[in-house]
């Protein structure tokens, strides 16, 4: 009996997995706070101007892994996760530098 116990394999999590599961974890919590509010800049002020919510609403949705899923899934399109965050990034400043000139 001893002697299976110690012929088993042990399941290591690798420095891959963690940070797959890190960023996985990110993603989602930026999707949650950036979309999230977003949507209630919306709600509560209103469409316009377009500075208004939608740049975090489109933060939120290109950093959301389950675009990249519906993206795969539907349009055969793989999006990488730095493509993910090189597009929330990407809103995240432009939402800025419009509330900057807007302003």
């Amino acid at each position: 009996m001893l002697s299976k116990l110690a012929n088993t394999k042990q399941k290591t999590i690798g420095p891959t997995t963690f940070a797959a599961a890190l960023g996985w974890i990110v993603a989602w919590t930026w999707t949650m706070a950036a979309a999230g509010g977003g949507l209630w800049l919306l709600w509560t002020k209103g469409p316009w101007p377009l500075t208004n919510g939608w740049y975090a609403l489109l933060s939120g949705i290109s950093a959301c892994p389950a675009t990249a899923w519906l993206l795969k899934k539907y349009s055969g399109v793989a999006v990488s996760g730095h493509v993910r965050l090189a597009a929330a990034a990407f809103f995240f400043v432009a939402g800025k530098i419009a509330l900057a000139i807007g302003s």
